[in-house]
């Protein structure tokens, strides 16, 4: 590890790790999306009200990058779902350093969903809580909790947020 990293290099680091997750997601490149988490990771997707309250009743939950792998596996060969387009887009990236090498981040996400119809429409609106960590040379998620704002999901919640 080098020298620590300004805040501003640190936040274009952060904001790099967001953008290239949202990309892998968008350009249907699922099988990279578990190399972004190190091996004992935790992904979930919860919505706000029971995050709110404390209540461990995810909608999705990965904890570790096997599962992730196994998620991927299973979107490409065993479920049945409409294929859709998301575009995912990002603001109000907020951090904070733990130490040299852990940072908890948050930040605002929106998803538009295309059907095969070209019909748009907003997916889900949230915030990533995200642990993300430094190792061998490269930032990766510890952790990101997809919470969602949104009532309910619209269609099958199919491919990752």
């Amino acid at each position: 590890m080098g020298p620590p990293m300004t805040d501003l290099h640190l936040r274009q680091v952060l904001l790099a790790l967001q953008d290239e997750y949202i990309s892998t997601l968008d350009t249907d490149r699922l099988e990279l999306w578990p190399e972004m988490f190190v091996d004992d990771c935790l992904y979930e997707i919860i919505p706000k009200e029971n995050f709110d309250l404390g209540l461990p009743a995810p909608v999705i939950y990965c904890d570790n990058k096997a599962m992730l792998r196994d998620r991927v596996v299973s979107l490409r060969n065993a479920n049945i779902f409409q294929p859709v387009v998301y575009r995912h887009f990002i603001s109000g990236l907020s951090f904070q350093r733990m130490d040299a090498a852990v940072v908890e981040m948050q930040s605002s996400y929106l998803v538009i969903n295309t059907n095969q119809l070209g019909q748009s429409m907003v997916y889900q609106t949230g915030r990533y809580h995200d642990v993300v960590v430094e190792a061998d040379g490269r930032w990766r998620f510890k952790s990101k909790r997809v919470i969602y704002d949104t009532s309910r999901i619209q269609t099958a919640l199919a491919i990752p947020i």
